[in-house]
């Protein structure tokens, strides 16, 4: 029990040091008159958004924990509870230190490039080491209590379930908003991106806190929870291992977290430097010392050395996938400069080639995946694979605080501009988004590809659970089963992008409504109705997120219930294959789009109004749901689905039609 004390000191640690940035960056200025009100305006919608959806979600916590008394026990009722509230703190701390973190992040940029990175980047930090700190700590806490990995499945399941409604919803928020300001803006307008004359770049800017910051925090969370509990259940099942073998995926995400915080060091900007550069060596940096403090661990333990090999390798496929990412989103590659140049001839081209690009950014990620799974269970059998999981995600307060980073410098920038802070600060804030932009689609590709381990490591504890050994491809039921769960991706993904379109049509009208009927806006000599919009995008993304995100929870109970339980673990392996390549394909087109979107604007073919940008702006906003909504609300939900069937097990078994 010495041993597992390290995880919550660990945690422990990594949340003083995410105070300690807070106050670092909110003693940062704020800026003048002009900025405040802008960020006061992006805080009020933020907090009146999140205070809508944590009060529709409170009621799905209370009937869900009745229905875990009822059918399992208390003791998973209690840790479901505990969970939903640590994924709801994540979203809570990353908004409120990013909606701190903009207004700073803008002023900054008045005096220098380096200064304004830093802000934005320690802004992120907070949220990364904050919220990996906080799962950590409940992990170890629950299992100090109950010493029993099958009861965290309810904290794993309260966390990936209020993620998956955070990540949802704010997906369809945000990008709503951005579609509506988008098209009515730079295509019909033709006014810059963050103009305050737009009325819907309030939302658009409060759509940058709720979906990438407030959703991507809850997401990552919940993904490495399940890892570290996969992992810590099939380490049980090791009997002939002890204890050991339980609480190594505790020991490991403790190393995780204090190399994170020594990798944030390394992440530095001179004068006229590289913001992109610089969020890569600090990801490069951590991967490294990562490897060799586990390399010590498993030495001391004197535990076996394939277990250090299959954390590695996992390690490496999310290196592999983060480059991959790389290489076909960022502004400075091949990929979208031949995006942006498609835009030359038309829409249809841009969104031709941007759809291929990200059809072909599936291959390098998933032959990483592979090579890892295989890898892993050549070295450490079934357990490697949860390990190599947890070697992945170990690195998540880093990867967390490159993601924050970048709505963190989003914002930033439409502050600048609206505030009218000049060429100067615009175009600095303008580098940093674009880094950003790419730095958000290496963790959405590094967040796929965690899931895509997770989630093999949940099959195999799913496996165990129910005690399958292996399943029969020439069982009808499970080929039925594997069907099911292939088509529930594309499903979830449409239902997804259809509310993003129904919400953005409606945001499109009142937007032209506004520039119609409000004599003098296009002039500014007029103020728009900001609100109207922010409350279009609230009410219509807590509307839609319902759907999908229950049929991810009710869909593997049915199956298993009706079919059996060998054909929902093929469910399981169906959603696993088209989930992650939907979710890669979907995420890496949408940024590739944007930043060709972006590499336009800098000047290529035409510049900003020119029939390129346009084309390509239409792109960016096809893109827009891809990445930010269905993409990565995909792998919360494959996620979700094997958690559900994991955490029912026992009343599949019992009460299923079908053995």
């Amino acid at each position: 029990m010495g041993l597992l004390m390290i995880a919550p000191i660990a945690g422990l640690v990594s949340i003083v040091f995410a105070v300690y940035l807070f106050y670092y960056v909110n003693k940062q200025r704020s800026g003048t008159p002009k900025m405040k009100e802008i960020s006061d305006a992006i805080k009020e919608g933020a907090y009146a958004y999140l205070k809508r959806q944590y009060m529709a979600l409170s009621v799905f916590v209370v009937i869900m924990t009745i229905i875990l008394a009822l059918f399992l026990n208390k003791d998973i009722a209690i840790a479901y509870v505990i969970g939903s509230v640590c994924s709801g703190l994540a979203g809570i701390f990353g908004m409120e230190v990013a909606l701190r973190a903009n207004v700073r992040t803008a002023n900054a940029a008045k005096r220098s490039l380096n200064k304004s990175f830093s802000v934005a980047f320690y802004g992120g930090a907070v949220m990364g080491l904050s919220i990996v700190g906080l799962a950590l700590l409940g992990i170890s806490i629950l299992y100090y209590i109950y010493a029993d990995p099958q009861v965290i499945l309810g904290f794993s399941f309260g966390a990936s379930a209020i993620a998956l409604f955070a990540k949802a919803g704010g997906g369809i928020y945000t990008k709503t908003a951005d579609i509506g300001a988008d098209l009515v803006g730079k295509i019909e307008k033709n006014i810059p991106e963050d103009d305050p004359r737009n009325p819907a770049v309030i939302a658009d800017n409060v759509g940058d806190n709720v979906g990438d910051v407030a959703g991507m925090g809850a997401d990552l969370i919940d993904s490495y929870i399940a890892s570290i509990l996969a992992a810590m259940i099939l380490g049980a099942a090791m009997t002939t291992q002890g204890e050991l073998y339980v609480i190594l995926p505790l020991l490991i995400g403790a190393i995780g977290l204090i190399t994170s915080i020594i990798g944030m060091y390394f992440v530095r900007v001179k004068k006229r430097g590289n913001p992109g550069a610089a969020l890569n060596r600090g990801t490069f940096s951590t991967c490294f010392i990562f490897a060799f403090l586990t390399f010590i661990l498993i030495y001391l333990l004197k535990v076996d050395f394939g277990i250090l090999y299959a954390t590695i390798a996992g390690l490496i496929a999310g290196v592999v996938i983060g480059l991959a990412a790389d290489y076909f989103t960022s502004i400075d590659r091949s990929p979208v400069k031949r995006i942006a140049e498609a835009a030359k001839t038309g829409t249809s081209t841009n969104i031709l080639s941007g759809f291929s690009y990200g059809i072909l950014s599936v291959a390098p990620s998933v032959l990483g995946i592979c090579a890892a799974t295989i890898a892993a269970w050549y070295f450490a059998g079934v357990y490697g694979i949860a390990i190599s999981a947890v070697g992945m995600l170990s690195i998540t307060g880093m990867i967390v605080s490159a993601d924050a980073y970048g709505p963190i410098t989003d914002n930033a920038k439409g502050i600048a501009e609206q505030s009218g802070l000049g060429k100067r600060v615009i175009d600095i804030t303008d580098r940093l988004d674009a880094a950003g932009n790419t730095a958000k689609a290496i963790t959405k590709g590094f967040a796929i590809g965690a899931a895509a381990l997770t989630v093999l490591a949940l099959f195999a504890a799913y496996a165990e659970i129910v005690n399958i050994q292996t399943i029969n491809l020439m069982d009808p039921f499970v080929i039925v089963g594997i069907f099911i769960g292939a088509i529930m991706p594309p499903i979830l993904s449409a239902l997804l992008i259809l509310s993003v379109e129904k919400n953005a049509f409606v945001m499109i009208e009142e937007v032209r409504r506004q520039f119609r009927e409000i004599k003098g806006l296009m002039k500014g000599k007029a103020k728009p109705q900001y609100a109207r919009c922010v409350d279009i995008a609230a009410k219509g993304a807590l509307k839609e997120l319902i759907l999908p995100s229950v049929l991810s929870i009710v869909v593997p109970l049915v199956v298993g219930l009706l079919l059996g339980k060998s054909a929902l673990g093929g469910f399981l392996a169906g959603t696993i294959v088209t989930g992650i390549i939907f979710a890669l394909f979907m995420a890496n087109s949408g940024g590739a789009w944007d930043n060709a979107k972006k590499y336009i604007e800098a000047g290529a073919f035409g510049g900003k109004g020119s029939a390129a940008h346009k084309a390509a702006v239409i792109g960016d906003t096809v893109g827009d749901p891809f990445k930010d909504t269905a993409g990565p609300s995909l792998n919360t939900m494959i996620t979700v689905m094997s958690l559900s069937a994991s955490i029912f097990a026992p009343l599949i078994v019992a009460y299923s039609l079908l053995v």
